[in-house]
């Protein structure tokens, strides 16, 4: 998981700027003065890691830099050129996504300079589908498909937008609601053209044998998400009775997807009102006669799909709240 921000120089006046970016924003610096600084080295170390990458200098070294390392709109860090004035502040990549636009403009408050936006739509003050979606808390499925939704506002088209939950505020131009969409909203696998927005609400619930490893539980994830049609875009946490609280697997599994990951007691989990799939195994077993589907709601709210077994693996999903508004 990418963090923070890495700030780096080229000639004394902007190692003063830079000094000051770094401080301002909680970024680390380096200068190129520094002895056996590699700007190769320190790009290739940085570019993988980090949030947004600022190149105090000359755009031309920023781009040479970043060349060999860009792989993806989705996957690539904001990165940002800061003449040693301060006058320009220019997004080179990740505009929208990374955050490199917004980032700009906050650099170019700091430094009294420009921020110098290239981007169709944030020139024509047009809806940006990725900074919304962003903003949201949103994943982008199809990345490439934002460019389809952009092009036609861009020639003073409508887009479409299916979205299952309201959304508050001001509707912004050109924008509708409805099929058939342009934009999907669901955390379940949709067929069909259109960019899929995945809200980040589902928590997994999750109950294992003891011992059971990394790949078992990767398999079995795989398999319960293909048969329900559930996204894996769309968990945000998981969560599982206190006894598995030392299963490495189990912890290893969650931390590799980047989910927070709540245990509950037996009682807590008994004490859960609703109907679920009971186990006489499970409850001599663990004291409650369902683990996964219980601590999917006790985590999350409404239980989507119930337990789905394999391979001494159990998961269940259960949906949290979403409440999306038109700010992006």
């Amino acid at each position: 998981m990418r963090h923070g921000i890495a700030v780096v120089a080229f000639t004394p006046r902007g190692a003063e700027l830079g000094r000051l970016l770094a401080e301002e924003l909680g970024a680390s610096l380096a200068c190129s003065g520094q002895e056996g600084f590699s700007l190769t080295d320190w790009t290739a170390e940085q570019f993988p890691e980090r949030e947004a990458l600022v190149f105090v200098g000359a755009a031309g070294i920023a781009v040479r830099a970043i060349a060999p390392h860009i792989r993806h709109k989705a996957e690539d860090p904001a990165v940002l050129c800061v003449d040693e004035l301060g006058a320009y502040v220019i997004p080179l990549l990740s505009g929208h996504l990374g955050g490199a636009n917004a980032l700009a403009r906050e650099l170019a408050a700091l430094t009294g300079g420009e921020a110098v936006i290239t981007t169709a739509t944030d020139l024509n003050a047009l809806f940006a589908v990725d900074l919304w979606a962003k903003k949201q808390g949103m994943a982008v499925l199809q990345t490439e498909r934002i460019k389809n939704v952009s092009a036609k506002l861009l020639r003073g088209e409508s887009v479409r937008i299916d979205c299952p939950w309201p959304v508050s505020g001001e509707r912004p131009r050109l924008v509708e609601l409805g099929a058939p969409e342009d934009v999907c909203v669901s955390c379940r696998r949709e067929s069909g053209d259109a960019l899929q927005l995945v809200p980040r609400i589902v928590t997994l619930g999750i109950g294992c044998r003891r011992g059971t490893t990394l790949a078992q539980l990767e398999t079995v994830f795989s398999r319960f998400c293909d048969a329900r049609g559930l996204l894996p875009q769309a968990v945000a946490a998981a969560a599982s009775i206190d006894l598995k609280a030392d299963e490495e697997g189990l912890l290893t599994f969650c931390a590799a997807h980047g989910w927070s990951l709540h245990f509950y007691s037996a009682e807590e989990l008994k004490a859960l009102p609703g109907s679920f799939s009971a186990s006489p195994f499970v409850e001599q077993t663990t004291g409650v006669d369902n683990v996964c589907e219980r601590a999917a709601v006790c985590a999350g709210g409404r239980l989507m799909e119930a337990k789905y077994a394999a391979e001494g693996v159990t998961f269940a999903a259960a949906e949290g709240p979403f409440v999306p508004d038109w700010s992006w």
